[in-house]
């Protein structure tokens, strides 16, 4: 399923739209879109190595406005969507829900700046940060940092490798989707261990 998605976003990269593409697909990916503007960066960082950085930052710049959607998203239609969830999510407890609000409390800049640099879906974040009503400026400041300094890992990384990295992708695209995957249920089954 993540293939053609992955395909799609890559495309763009041999269009006169690469760069406003990056920046769309970032916005999106932070707020509601299942694929990472990761493939794109990539791809534009190799086709122009002397602009990596560039994209790095239109790319960070691009993200934390996503963010800022899926945090107005969470706070904004929880009251609406949250009764819903506690009533027809299995597992989905009004309690395991104010655990999660603790931890956001408790550890809310250090733990949106982690989860800017993890494979864990950022728009899971940002939504949920919203939701417990975390200050802005500290969810704000923890997404530049979280995901600038993942962007530009990936930028240096190019700058400095290249091709090969791209090579390697496209090679174990599907061993790297199943290794995505297990970290994102790894995540979840580290936030319900928390939970208990």
């Amino acid at each position: 399923m993540l293939r053609p998605l992955y395909n799609w976003v890559l495309h763009w990269a041999k269009t006169p739209y690469g760069v406003l593409a990056l920046l769309l697909i970032a916005i999106a990916e932070s707020s509601v879109f299942p694929v990472p503007p990761d493939p794109l960066l990539i791809a534009l960082c190799i086709a122009i190595p002397a602009k990596s950085y560039r994209f790095a930052i239109l790319c960070a710049v691009g993200s934390v406005i996503g963010g800022a959607i899926g945090y107005f998203i969470g706070h904004g239609f929880w009251e609406v969507a949250g009764p819903w969830f506690f009533e027809h999510i299995p597992g989905f407890s009004e309690h395991k829900f104010a655990k999660v609000g603790d931890i956001y409390d408790k550890y809310n800049f250090w733990f949106v700046l982690v989860a800017g640099f993890t494979p864990i879906p950022y728009k899971i974040f940002s939504i949920g940060a919203g939701v417990f009503q975390i200050n802005f400026v500290t969810f704000i400041l923890a997404s530049i940092v979280g995901r600038s300094a993942r962007f530009f890992l990936v930028a240096g990384l190019i700058h400095k490798f290249g091709e090969p990295i791209t090579e390697f992708i496209d090679k174990y695209f599907n061993i790297l989707s199943i290794v995505f995957i297990i970290l994102l249920i790894g995540g979840f089954y580290l936030i319900k261990f928390v939970l208990h």
